[in-house]
């Protein structure tokens, strides 16, 4: 992997960062920025929202009553985006990754960049992790780092106290993120473990639709919390056999993001789950929630995952075959629970 880490300063002696993706998450992360000092350049592909976001100097839509700092400015155009920017963060969803990527490659093709992904999940066709897209687009003389963990935009944009976890294999490049990152209220911990951190994050979102599901049956604590064990023990199974490291599926990007997601309303994913154990559509879930949930699309590439890589992961074939083959929900808990009783590890 690269050593070099570029950073760009602007005339005023700060850094600037381009931030790519204007929802909840991506809104939060560029104010944050913004807090601390850097010039953020954010950018979105809709035009009409762009303009919206420069004439409130809000995201109403997403982050109401959050103001953006004054060094945080909105470009309507990639190009003016990017302009001698060397620092990218992605906040996008997962399906978006490749060919945002191959947006940015001819503007940046002049210049070495680093990338930061701050989204969760794998690509479709390939079921590749999104670090291994930026080697496939960008080459792999690129700095890529994985920003993840137990978040939720709202707080975050509050100030309220949070902590993430910022994996690359170069831990000069996670480390100068986590100081971009990091103030009072943002703690940010390092790893170089980007298999795990991004497994961790991609498959959580499934997972609390299981719980969703089961919380919304009626099925009580002590199934969430047996739901929420084992969902660890398919979490980490599959990330080792990815090269994972285990010790990071017992922290934030891990354990951690699997509590949050999985028992806090605010959880998009979860609210999937709630949805469909009170019978009502998946489009009809989508479009009360009116942004995505990454766990909708990450189930099909996950349970793709488990029978290409032969690992048992019950929880997820649960979940797929509630979304995608119409299986009643309370019939995929129940199935859970009737499993045969075997050694726990």
């Amino acid at each position: 992997m690269p050593k070099n880490i570029i950073n760009t300063v602007n005339d005023n002696g700060n850094s600037t960062i381009a931030v790519i993706g204007t929802g909840s998450w991506g809104t939060a992360l560029a104010v944050l920025l913004a807090q601390n000092g850097l010039r953020v350049n954010f950018w979105g592909r809709n035009k009409t929202h762009l303009e919206e976001l420069r004439n409130t100097r809000t995201n109403s839509k997403y982050l109401p009553d959050i103001p953006f700092p004054d060094t945080l400015e909105i470009q309507t155009e990639l190009e003016s985006c990017l302009l001698d920017v060397t620092e990218i963060l992605l906040v996008i969803p997962s399906s978006g990754i490749r060919q945002t990527l191959e947006h940015i490659q001819p503007l940046v093709a002049s210049r070495p960049v680093n990338i930061a992904i701050a989204s969760k999940g794998l690509e479709q066709s390939s079921l590749k992790l999104l670090h291994d897209i930026v080697y496939d687009v960008l080459g792999h003389q690129t700095n890529v780092c994985i920003v993840s963990g137990p978040t939720f935009a709202m707080e975050v944009a509050k100030g309220l106290p949070t902590a993430i976890t910022i994996a690359s294999s170069n831990l000069n490049l996670a480390r100068q993120f986590a100081s971009h990152l990091s103030n009072s209220h943002f703690r940010t911990y390092t790893s170089d473990d980007v298999i795990g951190v991004e497994v961790g994050g991609a498959v959580k979102n499934v997972m609390a639709i299981a719980a969703g599901i089961a919380d919304g049956l009626g099925f009580g604590a002590n199934t969430r919390a047996a739901l929420i064990t084992r969902a660890l023990v398919e979490i980490t199974r599959l990330g080792q056999k990815l090269g994972g490291k285990p010790e990071t599926f017992r922290g934030l990007t891990g354990l951690g993001d699997l509590i949050l997601t999985s028992t806090d309303n605010q959880s998009r994913n979860r609210r999937v789950g709630l949805g469909l154990a009170k019978g009502k559509s998946l489009k009809q879930i989508q479009i009360e929630l009116g942004q995505v949930a990454e766990g909708i699309s990450t189930t099909k590439k996950i349970y793709a995952l488990s029978k290409k890589l032969d690992i048992e992961m019950p929880i997820v074939e649960q979940v797929y075959y509630v979304l995608y083959e119409n299986k009643e929900p309370v019939q995929a808990v129940r199935e859970l629970l009737a499993r045969d009783a075997g050694s726990e590890f």
